[in-house]
């Protein structure tokens, strides 16, 4: 399971989402032109970001865990 955002940013970039803007300092807005889906993706250095967002995180951009595990 991933645990880092920089990781998590990675995946989103590779299922077509670019980054669009940053919202305050801990949070980065992405977006999918080809179906108008975003998702926002906390920016807390090296914390680990939590299971319950990363499931959030697939939700939003339309992907399983184990989608999510073969990306990394």
């Amino acid at each position: 399971m991933p645990n880092g955002s920089k990781q998590i940013v990675k995946v989103v970039e590779k299922v077509g989402f670019r980054f669009i803007r940053q919202s305050g300092t801990s949070h980065a807005i992405y977006f999918r032109e080809a179906d108008r889906r975003r998702t926002t993706i906390p920016i807390h250095g090296k914390k680990s970001i939590k299971r319950k967002t990363i499931k959030s995180i697939c939700r939003d951009i339309e992907i399983t865990i184990d989608e999510l595990r073969d990306l990394l």
